[in-house]
Parts: structure tokens; sequence; C-alpha cells
């Protein structure tokens, strides 16, 4: 097959989807092209697409994307069309809400998929809002194949937009069986790491929350905060606020297992999430304490009652507490976590069944083509 995936910003789990994905797509004799923003970019992301760029034999296009609705979105599908059309694509594959329009309205050749994979975003109750729903409304009709890589994304998709005419596929995301060997600390390695994006959608805020309560029952914690965002000055100056400049450390964006390295517990503190890599990362290699929220449940399965409800401080700091006074329960539960994890979130597993969706998907078109081939030339006999 000829296939193009469409996103906006190259970073985030989403992109590492994406590269997992087209990197499998292109291992199993796939032709494979990347179409991205060209503004939203880090020097991690750079050397990824810079590793990938040679193996996409459709070739790495980059378009100036603004991340909200904008009036250059039009000079962007015209310019995503002539790219898509030029490599002939089969499968257009959008990604996230921005990726997704596009995806739904570039101009294909005849017959072409349009596939789509919100990956959470507007979704989230907490981030979606009336205008990205209603676009989401408008665009449906336009798609044929619709994948979440959680049960919670679809049922939120399903309840707050509609039922897709080709129906909804769930296909968990999944991680290669390396990443789970174990992680060597860094040598001023923190007591908790949190990685991720810092924006208050994250829970940065309650982890410190956490921290500062017991600091003052007298147990000192130290933190390392790996990433970056459009909240993280504010994460700062609560540091500081807090009394807690000597325990929390930013260190930015870092390669995963480079950022697993700053921690020996993980803590994802989220307020909303789908299917977050960083929690299966993590949890593959690493203890975790992370919060019930999205698809979260999903990976933990019968060991969703250790999760923590979110935006609660106090919670967080009884669990973290919990994990400090009974080591031993800790480490029955992450190797019960780590082998559902191989068992049920594999790399091979993800891409065989988003390749399954397509075959199927155009399976089922291929017959309402022919019979809208036989109408046009029964017409032009006409």
């Amino acid at each position: 097959m000829k296939i193009v995936h469409v996103f906006r910003a190259p970073v985030g789990g989403l992109f590492r989807h994406v590269v997992d994905l087209a990197s499998g797509q292109i291992e199993r004799g796939h032709e494979v092209g990347i179409l991205a923003d060209s503004t939203a970019i880090s020097a991690v992301s750079e050397r990824t697409l810079a590793d990938i760029a040679p193996k996409l034999a459709l070739g790495l296009e980059r378009i100036a994307i603004a991340r909200q609705p904008h009036p250059s979105d039009l000079a962007v599908v015209w310019k995503a069309s002539r790219f898509i059309r030029r490599c002939g694509a089969e499968i257009v594959h959008g990604h996230g809400a921005k990726g997704g329009a596009i995806a739904r309205t570039v101009v294909t050749r005849p017959g072409a998929l349009r596939v789509y994979t919100p990956h959470g975003g507007s979704l989230h109750d907490a981030v979606g809002n009336r205008g990205h729903l209603a676009l989401e409304k408008l665009l449906m009709p336009l798609g044929d194949v619709y994948l979440f890589e959680s049960a919670y994304s679809r049922d939120a998709y399903l309840r707050k937009v509609g039922n897709p005419r080709g129906g909804t596929r769930v296909v968990h995301n999944g991680i290669a069986a390396s990443e789970f060997e174990p992680v060597a600390l860094a040598g001023n390695a923190s007591d908790i790491v949190f990685v991720g994006e810092l924006r208050a959608l994250k829970g940065v805020d309650v982890l410190l929350e956490a921290v500062a309560l017991l600091r003052g029952r007298g147990r000192a914690l130290t933190v390392s905060l790996v990433g970056d965002g459009p909240d993280a000055g504010s994460f700062r100056a609560q540091v500081t606020r807090l009394g807690l400049d000597d325990a929390v450390h930013f260190h930015g964006a870092l390669p995963t297992r480079q950022a697993l390295a700053q921690g020996r517990l993980v803590v994802v503190p989220s307020r909303a999430e789908s299917l977050p890599y960083v929690v299966l990362e993590a949890a593959a290699c690493k203890p975790l304490i992370a919060t019930r929220v999205g698809g979260i449940p999903e990976i933990f399965g019968k060991l969703a009652d250790e999760l923590v409800p979110p935006d609660d401080a106090a919670a967080l700091a009884q669990a973290l507490a919990r994990y400090y006074e009974n080591p031993e329960h800790a480490a029955v539960m992450t190797r019960a976590l780590q082998a559902r994890i191989a068992q049920g979130f594999s790399l091979p597993t993800m891409v065989g069944s988003i390749m399954y969706a397509y075959e199927a998907a155009l399976a089922a078109k291929a017959p309402r083509l022919a019979q809208g081939a036989a109408h046009g030339q029964l017409s032009t006999g006409d």
C-alpha cells in the first residue's frame, strides 16, 4: 500500500505513535510518507524525523500548520492535496484533530481511504469545546475509518460527535520488547520523575502540592520534571511558593529512556489522558503511580484499584507514602503491570491491527466504488 500520515506537531505521544506505525508499515513492505507541521518542532523531534526520512518512499513534507482553525488552513489543504496526489496515496491517515481535518478534506486519488485517529485531544472533557466538536460533526461523514487508541476515546467520540458510517475500532498503543529492559539511574536521580508536557492538564501542580504535603509530615522527597510546555513558568513559581526550590529540578525535554533515568519512581498525575505512551513506557521498566483518567484503567486492567483520583493532592500524597512504606507490595504491583503490558500492548499487535483495519475498509469500499463506476458508465451510455 501507499500510505501517507498527516498530523500537526511532531511532539509527544501522537508523534511517537506515527513514527512507530510508519516504521512498522515500512518493515512490512509498504510505501509510506509523512506530512507534518514545519513550525512546532523540538531538537529531539528533528532527530527523529531525520532518522526516519530516508526510509519514507513517499517523502517527508513540512507545511506551516496553525494549531487552531485559521484562514491559512485553506492553503494547507491545497498544499497537502498536491503532495498526497503526487504520492498516489491509497491511504491518507490523519492523526489528532488538525491532522484528521486535513486528511478528511484533501483531494485524493479516486478510491483513496481516509482514516482518522483523534488521539484524545479535543475529546477530553477538560479541554473539549463546542467549536472543535462542531467541526468534528461536520467532518465525520468524510472519513472512512475511525480508529481509537482507547475505548475511553471511542466512547467520548460516540457520545460527543456521533457514530461514523464505517464504524469504529479500538487499537491500543503498543511498545517494543526492548522497552522492558531496565533503565540505569542517572547519577543525580530524584526520588520521583514526571515526564511530559508542562501544562495544567498533566497535573504537575497536583504532584508539587502532594510533595509539599509529605514534606510537612517529615518525608522529604526530590522531584525531576522532564519536559517543557506553556505552564512551565507557573510551575516554577509554585515550586518557590511551596518552598521546594531545593527539591524540584527542571530538566527540559529529553529522549524517553534518558528522561526515565532521572527518577526512581514515575508519577503520572494527569487530569485527562487517552492512552498515554508514558504510562506504557514507564511501567514497562520502572515502578509507577498514575491517576484514574481516560484510558489508563484499560492499561491497568484488574490492577486499576492502584490508580489515584485526579486533581487530589491528598490522595496522591497518600499513594506516595504507601509506596515508600510498603516496598514489597509496590514491587509485586510493578511486576504484575509489566506482565500485563507485555501481553496486551505490543508494537507488532498495534501495527498489525491497524493494517487489518485498512484492509477491511478497502474491501468494504470496493463494491461501492464498482457500483459507482458501473452507474457512471451507464449514464454515459445513455
